[in-house]
């Protein structure tokens, strides 16, 4: 009868306690596996803490019966993950819709540029037709013969535009312009003031009116902040001119 020799019967040995031990680190692991899954801990969880693949944890416990509220744990765990991957896929959506938005903007300014004279014609004929007094004046059921240019708007912007065209296209003189402005109960007169003689740029005295008036919110037909710089009446008493711009109006349409 033959025997191995020594050296290979030594290495089986070693091989056998490392399987042994194997053996032992895996059952150790798969009873705290399962002391982890009855206590309502996920497959992920358990694969954090003790590095077992999940594949694996699915295969030890595919038929395990959980209590109850490990199973509500289970499932509430999932429903947070789920609400939380919700909410960050919403933010990680508006935040480029943002970032589309003003890239379409900025690439919008661009296509404009500047304007040019027949530009700014056209864009102050059209503001005068959309935002512009037009109505004749009437008096003791008559026309009166004098028709001040008078527009009001809260748009900032948009009443540096309409400046614009009365001094570059209309050649109205800062002397021949009126200012009168609308405040309400919540506002400070003296900032809307400072702030609108920076938009219109001529000098205070040619403000005429600073009026407090009621507020649309107050009777909740408009949100509170709606009208944040109040509104402004830019106003010039030149009828040969109104009489124009009703002209340039009826060419354009």
């Amino acid at each position: 009868m033959s025997y191995p020799h020594p050296l290979v019967h030594i290495s089986i040995l070693k091989l056998n306690q490392r399987a042994i031990l194997i053996g032992i680190a895996m059952r150790n692991d798969k009873f705290k596996a399962y002391k982890l899954r009855m206590a309502g801990r996920s497959y992920t969880e358990i694969n954090r803490l003790l590095n077992v693949p999940k594949s694996t944890l699915s295969g030890w416990f595919s038929t395990l019966d959980i209590p109850p509220e490990a199973k509500e744990r289970i499932s509430k765990r999932v429903y947070e993950k789920s609400v939380l991957a919700l909410v960050k896929r919403n933010k990680q959506q508006t935040e480029q819709a943002q970032i589309r938005a003003r890239e379409t903007r900025a690439l919008a300014i661009k296509e404009v540029g500047s304007l040019s004279n027949r530009d700014l014609f056209i864009a102050g004929i059209s503001l005068y037709w959309a935002e512009g007094h037009k109505k004749p004046i009437y008096l003791n059921g008559k026309v009166r013969t004098h028709h001040p240019i008078s527009l009001t708007n809260s748009d900032p912007k948009m009443v540096a535009l309409f400046m614009r065209f009365l001094r570059e296209v209309c050649s109205v003189k800062d002397d021949k312009i009126s200012v009168g402005i609308r405040f309400f109960e919540h506002q400070d007169p003296v900032y809307l003031l400072d702030f609108w003689q920076k938009i219109v740029r001529i000098p205070s005295s040619r403000f005429q009116k600073v009026l407090q008036t009621i507020s649309i919110s107050s009777k909740r037909i408009r949100p509170f902040n709606s009208l944040p710089f109040g509104v402004v009446q830019i106003r010039v008493g030149d009828t040969p001119l109104f009489h124009k711009i009703m002209g340039w109006i009826d060419g354009m349409s």
